[in-house]
């Protein structure tokens, strides 16, 4: 996994996204749909039909890099909103990513007193 700088903001893309499209289209997509800057230094996350497969974009300063990952079980946990999207911390993108639910973290201990 390649670590983005500290502060990246990441974003969601609500709905399904053809996912033949490139950078050019993906960049295209974030500018007319979202109406943001793909230029700025955020992250883009699109899901597929499918639900298996995620790609990137993220401007790094120098060029647009684009990632994708591929489930081979499985399908990445997306939110139900049809338009707009979704921020998303480091840590919850992570869970994105290797396919656990992120939507809802349960916490497997938690303290009952304090001394």
């Amino acid at each position: 996994m390649i670590a983005l700088p500290a502060g990246t903001r990441v974003y969601l893309t609500c709905g399904r996204t053809d996912m033949r499209r490139g950078f050019d289209g993906l960049a295209a997509q974030v500018q007319t749909v979202l109406a943001r800057d793909p230029h700025d230094g955020v992250l883009f996350v699109f899901r597929g039909k499918r639900g298996d497969l995620v790609k990137a974009i993220w401007w790094d300063g120098q060029g647009m890099c684009l990632f994708a990952k591929r489930l081979e079980r499985g399908r990445f946990l997306w939110p139900t909103a049809k338009d707009g999207s979704v921020r998303l911390s480091a840590a919850e993108l992570s869970m994105l990513l290797k396919g656990i639910d992120w939507r809802n973290v349960e916490r497997s201990w938690r303290p009952e007193v304090a001394a």
